[in-house]
């Protein structure tokens, strides 16, 4: 007997064309994504259809959405129902050479898709999240120790308790050991994601935070110190050792390369972070800081209406990445991203919206199970199931999801105006599950209310949004007609549709 996950994972398999036609196998936290071959043996209707499924997104992969209840376990089985599947065809001349002509047919076809929805600044955005979003699982365990040490420490000063105390330290240090040599992590990642060696550009990221460079004073910008710059400095760092690199590689002897091409690599961009891009990156990130600080502190309201209503946007056209490296050089230099809650407004508009499809849709069956279904992760902070399965494909019910989300921006953003800041000590989670790593002027427990005052609004004006304006009388007699007719057309989002 088989369990649904392994069901489902043997339907998919089908629906898509068969393990020939599956060139890669991965999943995030609610997608599995797979690289196919030829698109055109893929019955995406059916794949839509089908009642494990949440939505199907294609952009450069093809994207199952599956929820992260499901997903590991369809991924691991769908993974292993391939790996099975290629061994009993292995040896046949004739599938081997199907298969090759499959793989030959679909390279061409990938290459134009991947072409047309791929520009040189989406693959920029794409590596620099790529450098960071590693970097999430320690943000979040440091987030939440750093919160839960600041909790101790309140209780140990109002209860005088030594025993208290004594943990203040421990905490600490468990949560700032990662944030003092995050630079270092980012120089890492910044070097294997640009064609370098990932232990150079942690070595060259390294000169960023050593405490030795405030012995260093003949620059030309004056004396330095440690950590100036931040990931900022060491991301430039390590983009220019990956460059130096492979120039290097290039015109050194086989013979001397073991020596000299790593210490070119080093020495010349160490030297340059120390004389020119850790004072500049300084100087970037401090403009980040006071830029973000006055935005709050002068238009909060109006600033979070704007990126509260938009980020689900940006996060459909991949602009969202960009942010990325802005949410760290907050977290690093302030302690929080102040713009983070903000932003996660988005997933309580999401959540709202697709409440109120339910409510509307009443004689659909088949959407209020996907609703029932991805409703509970979007209020944990995992959106996209809502996204890609109710929302996006019905356009209208995104649109006022996003005035929903501007709205519970505003009211966040209206609290910093008014001097009541609310921050994110991590970036990944939201919705509920972002409560414990927030921070902010007053500390957890006022910014916890204020985020949770701003997602409850965002809900519920997005939820009575969609449910006056989010629909067509065309489109509710689309949504509850009977099945079968060939109408209820949802699901399917395609990258050239965003």
């Amino acid at each position: 007997m088989t369990d649904k996950h392994t069901r489902t994972a043997r339907d998919l398999l089908d629906l898509v064309g068969g393990a020939a036609n599956v060139t890669s196998i991965a999943h995030c936290i609610s997608r599995l994504r797979l690289g196919i071959a030829d698109p055109g043996r893929v019955r995406t209707r059916q794949v839509t259809d089908h009642p494990a499924v949440l939505g199907v997104v294609e952009d450069g992969t093809y994207q199952i959405v599956l929820g992260p209840a499901a997903v590991d376990r369809v991924a691991e089985a769908f993974e292993k129902l391939v790996d099975e599947n290629r061994v009993s065809v292995k040896g046949t001349d004739a599938a081997g050479t199907d298969a090759a002509a499959l793989a030959a047919r679909g390279a061409a076809l990938k290459a134009a898709w991947k072409e047309k929805n791929a520009t040189p600044g989406k693959l920029l955005l794409r590596r620099i999240a790529d450098i960071f979003v590693p970097l999430i699982p320690a943000l979040i365990a440091c987030g939440i120790i750093a919160g839960l040490g600041a909790t101790l420490n309140s209780l140990a000063l109002s209860t005088h308790s030594s025993a208290l105390t004594g943990i203040v330290p421990v905490t600490t240090a468990l949560s700032q050991g990662f944030m003092s040599l995050i630079a270092v992590f980012v120089g890492h990642n910044t070097a294997k994601e640009f064609g370098g060696t990932p232990v150079l550009g942690g070595a060259v990221a390294g000169i960023v935070v050593h405490p030795g460079v405030a012995n260093v004073t003949h620059t030309p910008f004056g004396h330095l110190k440690p950590g100036q710059g931040g990931v900022l400095g060491a991301l430039g760092a390590a983009l220019l050792c990956a460059a130096l690199e492979r120039w290097a590689r290039r015109r050194v002897p086989d013979a001397l390369q073991m020596l000299l091409v790593p210490t070119i690599a080093v020495a010349l961009s160490g030297l340059a972070a120390l004389m020119v891009l850790m004072p500049l990156a300084g100087v970037i990130a401090d403009g980040i800081g006071n830029g973000a600080t006055w935005l709050l502190g002068h238009a909060g309201a109006g600033a979070g209406v704007v990126l509260g209503g938009l980020f689900a946007t940006l996060v459909m056209l991949g602009l969202h990445q960009a942010l990325i490296p802005i949410h760290a050089t907050l977290i690093e230099h302030q302690g929080y991203s102040a713009l983070y809650p903000i932003l996660a407004m988005a997933g309580g508009g999401q959540a709202g919206a697709a409440l109120a499809v339910y409510l509307r849709a009443r004689h659909n069956p088949s959407l209020r199970r996907v609703i029932r279904s991805a409703l509970p992760t979007c209020v944990l902070g995992v959106a996209e199931p809502v996204i890609y399965g109710v929302t996006l494909p019905l356009v209208r019910p995104f649109v006022t999801a996003g005035i929903g989300a501007g709205v519970g921006g505003g009211v966040v953003g209206l609290f910093a105006q008014l001097g009541l800041t609310t921050g994110s000590t991590a970036i990944g989670p939201s919705g509920l599950v972002l409560l414990p790593l927030l921070d902010g002027s007053h500390g957890l427990g006022p910014a916890a209310l204020v985020y949770t005052s701003g997602w409850l609004t965002a809900a519920t004006a997005a939820c009575a949004a969609t449910y006056v304006f989010g629909f067509t009388p065309a489109m509710l007699a689309d949504l509850n007609s009977p099945p079968g007719d060939g109408n209820r057309s949802f699901g399917l989002i395609r990258s050239d549709s965003r």
